[in-house]
């Protein structure tokens, strides 16, 4: 497919240089100006689709992440060809890097459109089909199980399951399909087997090196389900330690080009929306001086990226003694876990009530987002006297850049509870793509009009 993508990218450069509007001079540097540009924007998509993983089996990829990664590469190719085309003073019309990546990525897409379509379709049929052996018979053995049946478009077939004995609670499979350990090898040798999956019980971890040792001697690819050294550990990567390979299991593997585009988005996003929402903010703010003694602004200290501290902006929606109100009523608390929060709390002033129904006092931390201490999406920021009592796993919130709205936000707000919310930020953050971002983005606005789940 490499080969395909160097030869679409560079038809499509070719058919537009090939356009009298696009070109504004010629001369003999042009020639060689041009070729420069020509080369690198066929070049630009094999590299970056080899650094997104696309030229890897997309089996089990979904059709939105893809088109992510296809969104990357085109973000990626605009930003090259402009700036070779500057750097070289290409004689082509400043919107030709534009044209050219545009078109490129439509081509691509629907190149790989009809490939993966064709191919989602021979599987679903029967045809192209991988054959899977699953280690364990458990619930771990009986999700993977359960997952491979309800996409047939990834074309996937299990064989058999290894487990030397019975789990605790009994076998979650169907028992006729159960090989012991010692049959492993043989299984290897005498079936066709594409790829192991193991997905055992923890209590099985011993056994992990002897079905290692079996695959790797007869060259079968392994893939091990993480969360069989914990419920809430982050997605691993191998990295190196010296001469040995390693798993790392940071908190957050993203890809930094993506990541990149992630700030661009906040930086252009925040500025719109400043500019767009100015004329309500300024209104609300006035509303919020004429109807309660304190300044418009409330500012307050809140846990960032790491945990580092920063001063969040908001409209002041309190009394200006509701931090010294907040003992009284500790025992009016309606959330778990250390956030506090009240449904009908007192010290909310009447205008403050309107206004945090629908989210208008959070707009002030667009000038966070500005700022690169929030992002647009995120995890909530937390009070310092929150993380402090946050358990270890908790804490791995910290792990992203905090945000004005996220899963939580478009989840019912404060009808979730407190063990939910940290599911949803560490589900966030664990997944998270600009595909997502924009979903939570357009799910945000609804929800905001609703006033879902707003105190």
């Amino acid at each position: 497919m490499l080969s395909t993508d160097l030869l679409v990218g560079a038809l499509v450069f070719g058919v537009l240089v090939s356009l009298p509007e696009m070109v504004t001079g010629a001369s003999g540097y042009t020639v060689f100006s041009l070729l420069g540009l020509g080369l690198t924007a066929s070049l630009i998509w094999p590299l970056s689709f080899q650094q997104l993983g696309l030229y890897g089996s997309q089996r089990r990829l979904g059709a939105e992440r893809i088109f992510a990664r296809l969104l990357l590469a085109g973000i990626a190719a605009l930003l090259v060809q402009a700036g070779v085309a500057f750097a070289l003073s290409v004689p082509v019309t400043p919107a030709f890097p534009i044209y050219c990546a545009g078109a490129q990525l439509a081509a691509l897409s629907v190149f790989r459109l009809a490939v993966y379509g064709g191919l989602y379709w021979l599987r679903r049929g029967g045809h192209n089909t991988r054959n899977v052996l699953v280690v364990g018979s458990g619930p771990r053995a009986a999700y993977v199980q359960d997952v491979i049946h309800r996409n047939p478009g990834w074309g996937q077939r299990i064989i058999g399951f290894i487990d030397d004995g019975p789990p605790e609670g009994g076998a979650h499979v169907d028992e006729e399909e159960i090989h012991k350990l010692s049959e492993m090898r043989d299984l290897l040798r005498e079936q066709v087997i594409d790829e192991v999956i193991v997905a055992c019980p923890r209590s099985m971890l011993a056994s992990i090196v002897d079905v290692v040792d079996a695959c790797a001697a007869a060259g079968v690819p392994i893939t091990l389900l993480s969360d069989i050294f914990g419920d809430y550990l982050p997605p691993p990567q191998v990295r190196r330690f010296g001469a040995l390979p390693a798993l790392n299991f940071a908190p957050v593997h993203h890809n930094r080009l993506a990541l990149v585009a992630k700030r661009l988005l906040d930086l252009v996003g925040a500025a719109v929306l400043l500019v767009v929402t100015a004329p309500i903010l300024g209104i609300a703010m006035l509303a919020v001086r004429l109807t309660s003694r304190g300044p418009a602004l409330f500012r307050q200290l809140r846990c960032g990226l790491n945990g580092r501290t920063f001063e969040m902006l908001k409209l002041r929606t309190m009394y200006s003694d509701a931090e010294t109100r907040r003992e009284d009523l500790e025992h009016l608390n309606e959330m778990d876990g250390p956030v506090f929060k009240i449904r009908n709390d007192p010290r909310v002033t009447p205008v403050g009530r309107l206004f945090r129904r629908f989210s208008i006092d959070e707009l002030p931390q667009l000038w966070n987002v500005l700022l690169g201490e929030m992002s647009l999406v995120g995890p909530r920021p937390s009070l310092p006297s929150e993380v402090v009592e946050y358990q270890t796993f908790e804490r791995r919130r910290l792990s992203m850049r905090p945000g004005l709205t996220c899963i939580w936000q478009v989840s019912g707000r404060n009808e979730v509870d407190f063990e939910d919310w940290v599911r949803l930020d560490l589900e966030y953050i664990d997944t998270w793509s600009l595909g997502q971002d924009w979903r939570i983005i357009l799910q945000t606005l609804p929800a905001v009009l609703r006033g879902e789940g707003a105190s």
